[in-house]
């Protein structure tokens, strides 16, 4: 078993000769959000790999091996919950709409422009189709959001995510209030 414990991000400055004779796994959403698990490659090789705890796995990563090998990560399509709205009876902010009360629930979720999609829960398929939205079970890869205090490489922020917010050095003692970065927070972004 040959194992891989470190993660670039998208592949970010590799060279395409060299994805193109990488092995590659395709996962769902439940594998690819542990930081440690077990799989087969696109070659037959067995594989373990062990990351960072709370590191997640993104479809477009490429993790290395500790024998300098390259391994693509592919997000499987899986059992989930397209959710689009109703053009005649509603507007695409329905989906906003949509998204907040998911949200309230800590549901994963994955935003588009055009949609939304969940994993498959019978109970907010009623809620969302009682907001006169469309939900259908399709089959399709899954890519939720990391949440504003996920993985630092949250899918459709690309400049942000090489942001690193944790090498920030900061003296709260004299604080009261948790430092937020936004505006205001006198720091050089």
């Amino acid at each position: 078993m040959v194992h891989f414990s470190k993660l670039i991000r998208q592949g970010q400055g590799l060279a395409n000769a060299l994805l193109k004779r990488a092995a590659s796994v395709s996962l769902d959403w439940d594998v690819r959000q542990k930081s440690r698990f077990e799989t087969t490659d696109s070659t037959g090789r067995s594989v373990g790999v062990f990351l960072q705890r709370g590191q997640v796995v993104r479809g477009g990563d490429v993790l290395v091996g500790e024998d300098g090998s390259l391994l693509q990560v592919l997000a499987a399509p899986q059992a989930v919950l397209r959710i689009t709205h109703d053009a005649t009876h509603g507007s695409a902010f329905d989906l906003t709409r949509a998204a907040y009360h998911l949200g309230n629930r800590h549901v994963p979720i994955e935003l588009q422009a055009d949609h939304l999609k969940i994993e498959p829960d019978h109970v907010l398929a009623d809620m969302l189709r009682a907001m006169h939205l469309h939900v259908a079970q399709v089959h399709e890869p899954f890519e939720p959001e990391s949440g504003a205090y996920g993985d630092q490489a949250s899918h459709g922020h690309g400049s942000h995510a090489a942001h690193d917010h944790h090498s920030h050095v900061h003296d709260h003692s004299s604080h009261h209030h948790p430092h937020v970065h936004g505006p205001d927070c006198q720091h050089d972004h």
